[in-house]
Parts: structure tokens; sequence; C-alpha cells
């Protein structure tokens, strides 16, 4: 038996990646499913430690390897990302191994044949090695934003790449990702949590409801200095306005 843990922020992606776990050939117990880093330091510092964890690198509260900072981690982590494979590559040897979102069956199997192979070598092995891979990683993602994102679409997993993201809104205290076709799914994180998980470059929040991508304002109607209009692709709510505490703001990101 292998005991596992689940550090993911993303619902839809845990449950996949759960689901997963529960259809491979191996016997292996999820202990539990964690979606920050304090919450997983906590766990740690409570309970013995798993034979593997799956940690995905951008978590609620931020990057996963800041766990390492409070928690001498001593199993084989498996990480899981939505980041290009060049952006990970300074760790991938054979004390870690990594999976890209969307996670699928053939990828978790060789990580998992991988782990069985020499992760009991890894245990002993981690040191000063993992801790300076996890640092030179630190410093590419710092630099770096989502690319995509994981969303739950009735049964399957859906991986959007940003530039088909049209935009994130907040509805009755729920927030959704539109894409670039109209369609919208619910997204595990507030609107708070995806203007810093996104590029500033492309998107800016406009009021409370609305984080926007610049690549889909139709148009822009000055009604005053600080009374703006903007009509967005795909949205046939003709009232958005840009707050008019972050219209002069609005107006020097547009000039970018």
């Amino acid at each position: 038996m292998i005991n596992a843990l689940i550090i993911e922020d993303e619902k839809p992606a845990a449950e996949h990646l759960l689901k997963l776990i529960n259809s491979c050939d191996h016997e292996i117990r999820v202990e539990g499913i964690i979606d920050s880093v304090s919450g997983t330091v906590n766990w740690f510092n409570r309970n013995r430690q798993p034979d593997l964890v799956f940690m995905d690198i951008q978590l609620s509260d931020g990057l996963s390897f800041e766990i390492f900072d409070y928690v001498k981690i001593g199993c084989p982590v498996i990480f899981t990302t939505a980041y290009e494979e060049y952006a990970i590559k300074a760790f991938k040897v054979n004390s870690i191994d990594y999976l890209l979102k969307p996670i699928n069956a053939d990828g978790l199997a060789f990580a998992i044949e991988k782990f069985l192979s020499h992760g009991r070598q890894i245990n002993n092995s981690y040191g000063d090695l993992f801790d300076y891979q996890v640092g030179q990683v630190m410093q590419l993602l710092t630099k770096r934003h989502k690319s995509r994102f994981v969303v739950n679409a009735g049964a399957h997993i859906h991986s959007i790449e940003v530039e088909k993201i049209t935009c994130f809104y907040s509805l009755e205290k729920t927030t959704y990702l539109l894409d670039n076709k109209g369609r919208s799914y619910d997204i595990n994180y507030t609107l708070e949590q995806l203007e810093q998980l996104t590029n500033p470059d492309i998107f800016f929040r406009i009021n409370r409801k609305y984080l926007v991508n610049r690549n889909t304002i139709t148009d822009i109607i000055s009604y005053s200095s600080t009374k703006l209009k903007i009509k967005i692709n795909h949205i046939s709510d003709d009232d958005i306005f840009v707050s008019r505490s972050r219209t002069r703001d609005f107006r020097l990101w547009l000039d970018m």
C-alpha cells in the first residue's frame, strides 16, 4: 500500500487526479487533498509523512515551493503543473518527476513506475541538491504567470489557454471563466487570486465583477473623464462600466 497526499488548489484538477490514481494498477491510498501552502504546512506538522506527494506548483496562497521553507519533506514529490516544460526542466532529475496538466493515465503510470523503481532511494538523497533545484525553479516561476487554467465541463476536464479566455467574472459568489467561444465554466479562484495569476499586460480588473482580456474589448465609450463603458466579446450585458477608482489606471493600461 502506498500512502499519498494530493496538494492541489483547483478542485476539478484534484478530482481528476484522484480518479486516475484510484483507477491505476497500483494500490494507492490518498490520505488527503490540500489546497494551500499554509494547509500543507499544518498537515505535515500534525501527520506522519506519506510515501509520495502529488504537488501542484501554484496554490491558492502562493507557490508550493514555499512549503519547503517551513517543513522538511522526506518523501518523493511528483509535481503537477500547467506551465510549459522548459520552465520546469531544471528539476527533471531522478529525485523529482512532474506531470503536465491536463494529466492523463499514461503520464501518471510512468511517474508512479519511476517512483516504485527508485523512490525509496530518493528518501535518502533529497538534501542540498533538492533544495537547490527548488530554488532555481522558484526563481523561474515567480517571474511567470499561468499559461492555462483547468476547468470542469460535466464529466470532462478541459485545459484552456489564457489566449482563449475572454474574461473572468463573478456572479452570485461564484467565479466563472468565459472563453472565446462564449462558453462559461465555474473556476475555483476568486477574482483577487486571478489578478495575481494572470499577466497584467493582458488582463485588467475593471470593476468588482470583471477581469477582462484587452484583446476582447470591442468598444470603449467615454461619458466623462471618469466614466467609461466597455463592450466585450460574447457578453450581452450592456452596462459594463470601469469603476471610477480604476479609470485612470485603465487608461494607462490601454496605452501600454
